[in-house]
């Protein structure tokens, strides 16, 4: 794509925009924010967020300890018994063998302590704050704090990778390692005010040919 002038640019549509391929689109993304056209940048970065490879995702570095296994998302999902609502946006689901519910966690959300470890599951969308809480994945993760409340209990998988900024790691992620399968958490769901927590302190380690 031959780099444009400053207003010209200004004037094209998200309608124009959509059909530009991923490469011309991270292209232009390039020469708005070179021409400071806020507007337009805005749009790229929502259409290519909205795209399967639209960003392009970091590689990083293995655990040095060599031991970790990561797979993908749905795939650890199905290894425990749960088959996902939707594999696109669904971070949590119920177990039907037993009603277990089950929820992902991002590994860089934990919150570490002395007496345990926690991380915050939903919360409210105030003032725009969390935008993902009223999407289709936010609303089915609220549906499912609220019965893992009731049963007092349910199981994490930590999920590896690295967020975007300004987005929580649950809607939009700029890249996605995998999910460790092996280690399971012993989860307590609690309320607090309009907020649902994990609290855990025990990792249940279930080798990947027993849940296969």
């Amino acid at each position: 794509m031959r780099v444009l002038a400053r207003g010209r640019i200004s004037k094209w549509s998200k309608e124009k925009i959509s059909a530009f391929s991923t490469l011309e689109l991270r292209q232009l993304l390039a020469n708005a924010e070179r021409l400071n056209e806020a507007d337009v940048a805005a749009m790229c970065k929502q259409l290519l967020d909205e795209r399967p490879r639209g960003n392009v995702a970091v590689r990083r570095p293995r655990p040095k300890d060599g031991a970790r296994r990561l797979v993908a998302r749905s795939k650890a999902f199905e290894m425990h018994g749960v088959s996902l609502q939707n594999r696109y946006w669904s971070r949590s689901g119920v177990r039907p063998a037993d009603g277990a519910v089950v929820m992902a966690v991002w590994a860089a959300d934990v919150q570490k302590a002395k007496g345990g470890n926690s991380c915050l599951l939903w919360a409210p969308n105030v003032a725009g704050s969390r935008p993902w809480s009223d999407k289709p994945g936010g609303k089915e993760r609220l549906a499912h704090c609220r019965l893992a409340l009731e049963r007092g209990e349910a199981q994490g998988l930590l999920v590896y990778g690295q967020g975007l900024e300004g987005s929580l790691p649950e809607d939009k992620a700029l890249s996605v390692d995998g999910v460790d399968a092996e280690n399971v958490l012993d989860l307590h769901v609690e309320k607090r005010g309009e907020e649902y927590w994990a609290t855990w302190s025990e990792v249940k380690r279930v080798p990947m040919k027993s849940v296969r």
